[in-house]
């Protein structure tokens, strides 16, 4: 019986293998472009454009330079690129996460180390940075919860916490043209990358 296949052939030419995926084959514009048409909340928001995982990656790196403002570059680009296996694998929400259970979480780590190192990180993040960019996540979920997603405060505090509200003042959600979402995710990341540098 022949194997399933487990690659994906991205736009720019790449073989992504899903199974055993190398820092070669991954490149930025097909992480931004993914991202930019894969929908946080399975697409349950309000407006007139889906809320896009990149998106949600921009807000989270800002976010995440509120909570550790003397972070390096790499880091803020570790917050950037903390979705970015779902520009292949989607954005699945906690619930079928936990229901597909630990093979989406290797998957997804996989993919992470992959892009990590093709980007110049580390594979693993280290734990404290780990933490504050999972800080910036649940302030973003809760903003994207309250804003666009239909869930009340109490209800958002019980399932993202209260964020601290130094952390959101002047941020806003943005919905626009997957287009716009793709340019400034990749405008962002070789601004990143030029910091690095």
């Amino acid at each position: 019986m022949a194997k399933p296949r487990a690659w994906q052939k991205m736009l720019s030419g790449r073989r992504l293998d899903l199974l055993d995926p190398t820092p070669v084959d991954i490149e930025i514009e097909d992480i931004a472009h993914g991202l930019a048409f894969v929908a946080r909340w399975n697409g349950q928001t309000l407006g007139d454009f889906a809320y896009s995982v990149a998106e949600h990656s921009l807000l989270v790196e800002q976010i995440f330079a509120r909570i550790a403002p003397n972070a390096p570059p790499k880091w803020r680009l570790a917050a950037l690129l903390h979705d970015a296996p779902e520009y292949v694998i989607g954005d699945m929400i906690s619930p079928v996460k936990a229901a597909v259970g630990p093979d989406y979480d290797e998957l997804d780590r996989r993919l992470t180390a992959a892009i990590h190192i093709r980007f110049g990180l580390p594979a693993a993040i280290p734990g404290t940075i780990k933490k504050q960019i999972k800080k910036a996540d649940k302030v973003s979920a809760w903003m994207e919860a309250t804003q666009i997603a239909g869930f009340q405060r109490a209800e958002a505090d019980k399932f993202f916490g209260h964020p601290d509200p130094a952390l959101m003042e002047g941020l806003s959600l943005r919905l626009r043209p997957p287009m716009q979402a793709r340019a400034d995710y990749t405008a962002r990341t070789a601004e990143l990358l030029a910091a690095m540098s």
